[in-house]
């Protein structure tokens, strides 16, 4: 449990997000260092979702954080497409967009795809299919922070572009979310379009939270420095550093030939259970010229998704590992493949201890370490299983790492250096995840 301390630095926060737009907007202020957006994770679908604050403060809407999405869609009722501007087809804003060949809403295919309109393609991952969209825009308000404290809201210079949907592309989002936000590398993504307009550095940086009971957690977008209580050192300066790989062949639904991949890609060199290196074909960690292997991040992926050869090599020496600290396997319960009795796992501070798996990155002397509280998810009150599943033989990613693994860590996503950092300690629950005004 939280301690006190923590529910009245956590209600400092929330009351300092909801300073009103209008008080904030009289006086003149600098441009801010870093914006911050709040993550909260839904328990039902283990989505990941962040709240905008588009054309007024009071009008905050709730979308699904898409680590592989270009931009933002929404759903938008009869009032808010008529109060949202609309972007023309042929126009510079409409030709950063991946648009239909002739960039034109011809006739309403869907809310604010009127004629004349920038027509974006928008696809809700859950349900796949890409369907045409009118490109609007309004404007966006965020909250500063220096990594310290959090500030008042600021509006952006320019106005936000966004795509309008209906009620039925949100099949299959968490209850309550209202489209996606898409932070991909795109000039067209919420960081990218945030980052150009308050001329900040182009990056950003995610502490994704296991629960959102107590605190969310966080993505500043900008810079550092990142301070969460306890610690009080900068964990900007702790990273762990690999390059930023490119793709040169799309993986989006909708592309162009020609289109690299806008996923983030990194180059593992190696994966280890209790230091001790698994075996599989190696050449699956690289991206062939095919466009095929290698390993990329997913917010939409709940668990780690692993092709066949690795995943098996990885549970069986996940078994043999576990069977010498005594753990009770017991049967498999899907989509998991190796499964314990949890009254035979002991518990620390980390979660489950269990056997360590290190990921080796490419460029770095020191290893990713996954501890039990990334490595195992909780089935029922009696089973722990490993947290990584069999994606099969041959896909077009090799490793795609989830959002259950990158809980409880900064992942700070530089394209300036094409660099990821990953926080070298594990940021526990109830402690790291949420920032306060108090923590100076």
């Amino acid at each position: 449990m939280p301690s006190s301390i923590h529910h009245y630095t956590l209600m400092i926060l929330f009351f300092v997000l909801e300073i009103s737009v209008s008080s904030a907007a009289k006086y003149k202020r600098p441009k801010p260092t870093a914006l911050l957006f709040p993550i909260s994770k839904d328990t039902k679908t283990l989505q990941y979702y962040t709240t905008l604050d588009i054309s007024k403060q009071e009008n905050s809407v709730q979308l699904v954080l898409d680590l592989g999405g270009p931009h933002t869609w929404l759903n938008c009722d009869a009032n808010e497409l008529r109060r949202y501007k609309s972007i023309r087809c042929g126009s510079q804003k409409c030709a950063k967009y991946n648009t239909l060949d002739n960039k034109c809403c011809n006739r309403p295919f869907t809310p604010g795809c009127t004629k004349g309109a920038c027509a974006v393609y928008s696809y809700n991952a859950y349900i796949f299919g890409p369907v045409s969209l009118g490109l609007r825009e309004d404007a966006l308000f965020a909250v500063d922070t220096n990594g310290v404290s959090a500030g008042a809201p600021y509006q952006a210079p320019k106005p936000f572009p966004f795509t309008c949907s209906d009620s039925d592309l949100l099949r299959g989002l968490a209850n309550g979310t209202k489209g996606m936000t898409g932070i991909a590398n795109t000039t067209t993504s919420l960081p990218a379009q945030i980052t150009t307009q308050f001329e900040l550095p182009h990056k950003f940086a995610l502490c994704m939270p296991s629960t959102s009971e107590y605190a969310p957690g966080h993505m500043f977008v900008g810079r550092g420095p990142y301070f969460f209580p306890p610690y009080l050192k900068d964990i900007a300066n702790e990273l762990i550093k690999t390059q930023l790989v490119v793709n040169p062949l799309s993986t989006a639904p909708v592309y162009h030939t020609g289109d690299p991949s806008y996923d983030y890609f990194i180059n593992v060199k190696s994966i280890k259970v209790d230091h001790k290196p698994i075996s599989f074909n190696s050449s699956l960690l690289f991206i062939n010229e095919e466009g095929y292997g290698g390993t990329t991040f997913s917010t939409l992926t709940p668990f780690t998704k692993l092709d066949t050869s690795i995943y098996e090599s990885l549970v069986s020496a996940f078994t043999k590992a576990a069977a010498l600290r005594k753990m009770k396997r017991v049967s498999s319960v899907a989509p998991f493949g190796a499964c314990y009795k949890a009254k035979s796992v002991a518990r620390s501070q980390t979660g489950p201890v269990v056997p360590y798996i290190d990921i080796g990155l490419a460029g770095s002397k020191k290893d990713w370490r996954f501890y039990g509280v990334n490595s195992m998810v909780s089935v029922n009150e009696e089973v722990l299983c490993l947290a990584f599943v069999d994606i099969g033989q041959f896909p077009r990613t090799s490793i795609v790492i989830g959002g259950h693994q990158m809980e409880n860590y900064l992942l700070e996503f530089d394209l300036d250096s094409s660099n990821l950092g990953i926080s070298t300690s594990l940021l526990l629950q109830d402690t790291t995840c949420s920032q306060s005004r108090e923590m100076q």
